[in-house]
């Protein structure tokens, strides 16, 4: 896979005595700093998880400029996020901690594919998605499956039952094979946010959402030597 040459802006947060690294990618439509991308890094600090967030291309380019560029191809996406990882993993940050990549909405398709490469099976664990986009926004159709399917690592889906991208009972339909776990938040829509009338938190799903992550990556992990 070809490097990108762009520098990309990025943020890390860390703690002491942390459990494990994760790479945290942003989805199409806000970046690092958006309050699902803040609010999930202060949840993993508090459970002992590093993370470590990044804009893609585009996203600093709409930053830069004030204009609201599209997403970047596939393509500019693989490999700045692959960039990232080995930046990252060449860095005395990475501690000799497990590593886990995974992302919002978009950023989950984009490190899902990722775990398709063989060759990154040495690099990290397992995937995390935060409403992964099974499929575009009225048009579930046009699945995108392929991502988890061929995926060589272990993938957790955490998806709101209501996700207009993806579904609780459209996803149990789709059969995704036994390296996939899914776990669906009640009434959590794309974001995971319930909608008020169901008696459901917003800051709830989210630390479930955490928590559930965080046993998955101590049921995967394993300290590198």
């Amino acid at each position: 896979m070809d490097t990108l040459s762009i520098e990309v802006s990025s943020e890390e947060n860390t703690v002491d005595g942390a459990i494990a690294n994760v790479i945290f990618a942003h989805g199409a439509g806000a970046d690092m700093h958006h309050e699902f991308m803040v609010e999930m890094t202060r949840l993993l600090n508090l459970a002992k998880v590093n993370v470590l967030r990044f804009n893609f291309p585009f996203m600093d380019k709409r930053i830069a400029t004030g204009k609201r560029y599209p997403p970047d191809r596939m393509p500019i996406l693989l490999a700045c996020y692959q960039d990232v990882i080995d930046r990252f993993l060449q860095s005395s940050c990475a501690q000799d901690l497990p590593l886990f990549i995974g992302g919002k909405s978009m950023g989950s398709r984009v490190a899902c594919t990722l775990a398709t490469n063989v060759e990154n099976k040495a690099k990290f664990l397992g995937v995390f998605c935060l409403g992964y986009p099974f499929h575009p926004a009225k048009k579930p159709e046009k699945l995108r499956l392929e991502p988890l399917i061929e995926g060589k690592l272990p993938v957790l889906i955490i998806q709101g039952d209501r996700d207009t991208l993806g579904s609780q009972s459209e996803v149990i339909s789709y059969n995704l094979p036994e390296h996939c776990q899914s776990v669906f938040l009640a009434d959590g829509d794309h974001s995971l946010k319930p909608r008020v009338k169901s008696g459901f938190s917003y800051q709830h799903h989210l630390q479930t959402a955490v928590d559930t992550l965080v046993t998955f990556i101590l049921e995967h992990s394993y300290v590198c030597k």
